[in-house]
């Protein structure tokens, strides 16, 4: 589980430093949130009241359909790529890893295996430019983005949407969320697999946490301007432009 002190130490050191002390009341949500494994604290967690894409009737309805007749459309697809990843190196067809998800509370994400490894603790290196972990079939999965199809399964199971902020593993969320100040209000919303961040050219590798910054800040407009058209315009920008982006490795 990730160590909430971390994920938001930046923040809360900045309201000791203004004599902010939790109330009693405070510190039995914050307990109660540690036994519950969620990743940010109560005082930091923003108000999510029941409206917007996470309690959206018509997303829900969207993501259903969609990830169900995509699952039936591409199952050759599917079987194919997975015969290719099992001729081409050693190892599992998926790969498997905790991400954060709605309201800061962990779940495991599905992912065509595109390495030689699978990190999943404290320390997760993105992938780079040539970067050796990264298998054959595995490189042109990554560039195409095939590699995130079997999330449709985490969309069917409700962990995520087809579209919302990108999912980052647990380490990553705890070092970006002591860097940039709303990064935790991602969690406001499903992780989706793809979303306003990718089509906009925020996606793969972040250098900097200036990159950072910057696909939070979609991240954070998504949610504040959600629509149900929206969702279909960045599925439709997201099959014509992705296709074509060279930031991934």
């Amino acid at each position: 589980m990730v160590e909430l002190g971390n994920l938001t130490g930046a923040t809360l050191a900045r309201d000791d430093s203004e004599g902010a002390i939790p109330s009693a009341r405070h510190e039995r949500r914050m307990r109660s949130d540690m036994e519950q494994g969620y990743a940010i604290t109560s005082l930091e967690r923003p108000s999510m009241p029941r409206s917007g894409p996470a309690y959206s009737l018509q997303k829900r309805f969207l993501d259903l359909a969609g990830s169900l007749g995509l699952l039936i459309f591409l199952a050759p697809t599917l079987l194919l790529i997975a015969l290719a990843i099992k001729l081409d190196s050693r190892g599992p067809v998926l790969f498997v890893q905790r991400r954060t998800g709605l309201n800061g509370v962990p779940f495991r994400v599905y992912k065509f295996r595109s390495m030689t490894v699978a990190d999943d603790g404290d320390v997760v290196k993105q992938a780079t430019r040539n970067d050796s972990r990264v298998t054959r079939v595995g490189r042109f999965l990554r560039r195409s983005s095939l590699d995130e199809l079997p999330q449709l399964l985490n969309v069917l199971k409700g962990d995520m949407s087809l579209v919302g902020p990108r999912p980052h593993a647990l380490a990553h969320d705890e070092y970006y969320g002591s860097n940039i100040a709303d990064y935790h209000k991602r969690f406001r919303a499903r992780p989706g697999i793809t979303g306003l961040s990718q089509v906009k050219g925020f996606r793969g590798e972040t250098e900097t946490v200036a990159d950072m910054e910057q696909r939070i800040r979609f991240d954070n407009l998504y949610i504040e301007s959600w629509s149900i058209l929206k969702d279909v315009w960045i599925l439709v920008s997201t099959a014509v432009i992705v296709p074509l982006q060279r930031t991934a490795y």
